[in-house]
């Protein structure tokens, strides 16, 4: 079959409020909310590529997958509500959702992807060789400024290139999802909403080479000691959280929340497992799958968390699709083609799709972790083909290489999900919220 699929997986972070009757997409006067939005939903900044419709992108989007996946296999007090708006990071041809933050003073308007299974931030700088055109200007901003390779910062950053002897740009070079970047260690002033770090510690990006870093940067949200949640201090005593709306949501709706203030009061949690090896990934304990009132058969050693393999399920922001190991997921495919019935053709990363009349058919799919059990909706289960005759099964197998150990629930399962990341006390949280 041609029908084709497409993946509309970005939420960029945008600065628009709850609106009102007169302007839909205007903003609060103490920009005192942080929305979620879908990237080309009437309220975003950008200009949606010309196609049919939102999920003519999935398929092209997914397919992106497997180097993020990759990626992530490589990596060993607040008073009042803070909340900073997301939107779909879909202008930008990655599967993530971006944050609008200001940098600098006064504040340079970047759009920055959100990414939980990452530690550092890092923007295009001026005069970056293969960046896009917005970048960020250190000479327009007043509380900007360099450092070097004697400060304890720079000792934490990865791929770092210091001198032997003496003293230099703290200079170092990384890898994000296939593509590569040089940057240089800096400090500035970072706004989120009402918020305002001073002296952030950051990546200047002065060269690029691939397509998969973000055009505007990226924030970290990872646990290390150069993320958000650890560069400010107790202001948000190590908690945040994040609901994602359908990548079809109109008009802004989901939120990224800052602090322990204005969550949710009753929410379902499980342990949030740490990996010394891998310090940046939300590790859960993923215990099975149901398909329907069937447990799925396998090996309990795929589902296993090992911090010395770096085996287990991690949570993260930046996967489309959900991606368990092959053994795992091709037993989750045979139950779920065996109650469906009928005949089943692939359409590029999804290879269990099916025509729509046999929808009705279609089980529900549950994740079950410790202490809680996550009955996905068939709007996080199932994605449909742009001319709507068919459905497919929105998951995949990991990756076959050396490192495919890595099961990760990803953000087309997280839509309409309040997701609470509570690094203190150790839980994650998940409670159901229309973000939509």
């Amino acid at each position: 079959m041609d029908a084709k699929l497409g993946i509309g997986v970005f939420l960029c972070v945008v600065w628009v409020m709850s609106g009102n009757a007169t302007d839909p997409c205007g903003a609060q006067p103490d920009e005192s909310d942080l929305n979620v939005i879908p990237v080309y939903s009437k309220c975003s900044p950008f200009k949606p590529p010309k196609v049919d419709s939102w999920d003519t992108r999935i398929v092209d989007m997914a397919s992106k997958d497997p180097l993020r996946v990759r990626y992530l296999s490589t990596l060993l007090g607040q008073k009042t509500v803070s909340a900073a708006p997301i939107a779909s990071g879909q202008a930008f041809n990655i599967g993530n959702y971006v944050v609008r933050a200001k940098l600098g003073t006064p504040g340079q308007l970047l759009f920055m992807v959100l990414d939980t299974s990452t530690d550092e931030a890092f923007v295009p700088c001026s005069g970056c060789t293969g960046c896009s055109d917005t970048t960020f200007s250190p000479k327009a901003s007043t509380s900007y400024g360099p450092l070097d390779c004697s400060v304890p910062q720079c000792g934490q950053v990865r791929g770092l290139s210091c001198p032997a002897t003496g003293t230099g740009a703290c200079s170092f070079n990384q890898t994000y999802a296939g593509s590569s970047f040089s940057a240089t260690l800096v400090q500035d002033s970072l706004r989120l909403a009402a918020d305002v770090i001073p002296n952030y510690s950051f990546g200047c990006v002065n060269a690029i080479s691939g397509a998969s870093v973000p055009a505007q940067g990226l924030l970290g949200l990872g646990r290390g000691p150069l993320s958000l949640l650890s560069q400010s201090g107790t202001n948000y005593s190590g908690v945040f959280s994040y609901c994602l709306p359908s990548f079809k949501s109109y008009y802004f709706s989901g939120s990224l929340k800052l602090g322990p203030v204005g969550q949710p009061k009753s929410i379902r949690t499980t342990p949030l497992l740490r990996n010394p090896h891998r310090p940046s990934l939300y590790y859960v304990n993923f215990t099975g799958i149901s398909v329907g009132r069937v447990l799925v058969s396998f090996p309990s050693e795929y589902l296993e968390f090992n911090p010395y393999t770096g085996s287990g399920t991690i949570i993260d922001s930046g996967t489309v699709i959900t991606r368990f190991v092959e053994p795992v997921y091709n037993a989750v495919r045979e139950e779920f083609r065996k109650q469906v019935g009928g005949t089943f053709s692939s359409i590029g990363a999804f290879d269990t799709c099916f025509v729509k009349t046999y929808e009705n058919l279609a089980p529900p799919v549950t994740l079950h972790f410790e202490g809680l059990d996550l009955k996905l909706p068939l709007e996080n289960s199932l994605i449909h083909s742009s001319a709507g005759s068919l459905a497919c099964l929105a998951m995949a197998a990991a990756p076959d290489n050396v490192n495919s150990v890595l099961n990760v629930i990803a953000n087309f399962q997280q839509q309409n999900l309040r997701i609470l990341f509570d690094t203190v006390n150790n839980k994650v949280g998940i409670a159901r919220e229309v973000c939509n």
